[in-house]
């Protein structure tokens, strides 16, 4: 048994290690090739996440999935670059909206270049993907086009927030699956459909990636509350300290609302509150981390992991398919 990649998967097959390996370096160093400029300024600030690292969890999905064709084939590993440098270009972004100071360890793009630069190295991102798109032809630009909406409408509604009468957490839920899952789903579906796979197996790899990716960004929002900086890369709190309702403070508002507790209505308050403010954001991140709220967004997690999970039964017995439920439970793990 043999861990690969960063975000920690065990393989038991020395064949699908040797072409997850392989995929994955192949796909690092497209990663360096595609971030590179003729202005150095350009590439210092393109490869800067780049270089700090990550799980490179779409792309290892993208090599789990193509297990169910030909691995090899040409358009696997540039697909994975792709989707990778997809995601890569909305961190830039993210940590603009979220005035982050860190990310993945190190100081965010914005803080070390100002928020021009970092929006500007993610909109350069962008073109460097989708030149790479270009050439796995219209199939694929269609798919990756829809992807990219889906992914921009979410973060529309959330900054948005749900419309009168709609429950904030089947909004966020809605939220999630535009705004992460798409990206996850469109990994999976590229990693079948570039490896000559069956079609039905395409699409039930898309419906893992979808659920799976909720399942990660869930397992993100407990981690913004739980960890330190160390286990997440970047600073605890930083959505609760900008305000970004993710699950666990959803749950606690929902508790809070229907039950009346003063210790949860207090707590909504201090939210509520100015959480700029140092020692209210700590008392704030103490009292959310021995919640119920927090164990309750732990089960959501828990759910849709099993949902992926479950999507994976009509395919045949393989290696593969046991990495691909390996990566429900590790999903799972990083939440506690």
């Amino acid at each position: 048994m043999t861990v690969v990649g960063p975000f920690g998967l065990s393989v038991r097959d020395q064949a699908l290690e040797a072409d997850v390996q392989t995929g994955l370096a192949a796909v690092e160093a497209g990663l360096l090739d595609a971030t590179k400029s003729e202005v150095p300024f350009i590439t210092e600030a393109a490869q800067h996440l780049v270089r700090a690292g990550g799980k490179r969890f779409r792309p290892l999905l993208v090599m789990l999935a193509a297990q169910f064709g030909d691995p090899y084939a040409p358009g696997v590993v540039p697909s994975a670059v792709v989707v990778e440098l997809t995601h890569l270009a909305t961190l830039y972004h993210d940590d603009v909206m979220d005035e982050a100071e860190v990310r993945r360890g190190v100081p965010s793009a914005n803080v070390r270049w100002g928020n021009s630069v970092a929006v500007l190295t993610g909109d350069f991102l962008f073109a460097r993907a989708s030149h790479i798109l270009a050439d796995l032809g219209p199939e694929a630009v269609r798919i990756q086009a829809e992807a990219f909406e889906r992914l921009v409408t979410g973060q529309i509604l959330e900054t948005a927030g749900p419309r009168d009468g709609r429950d904030p957490v089947d909004h966020y839920l809605d939220v999630l699956a535009g705004k992460t899952g798409s990206l996850v789903a469109v990994s999976g579906r590229f990693g079948a459909m570039m490896s000559g796979a069956d079609e039905s197996v395409v699409d039930i790899l898309t419906q893992y990636g979808e659920r799976l990716g909720t399942a990660f960004q869930l397992a993100d929002d407990v981690l913004d509350i739980a960890s330190d900086s160390h286990e997440s890369g970047k600073t605890p709190g930083t959505d609760l300290r900008e305000g970004i309702p993710t699950l666990p403070v959803l749950h606690l508002r929902a508790q809070a609302a229907q039950y009346g507790r003063p210790d949860d209505l207090e707590l909504v308050a201090l939210l509520d509150g100015d959480l700029t403010d140092d020692a209210r954001h700590a008392e704030a991140l103490r009292r959310l981390r021995v919640h119920p709220a927090l164990e309750q967004a732990r089960r959501d997690t828990v759910r849709y992991a099993e949902e992926a999970r479950a999507t994976l039964s009509p395919l045949p017995e393989c290696y593969a398919k046991a990495a691909l439920e390996e990566l429900c439970d590790a999903v799972v793990h990083r939440a506690g």
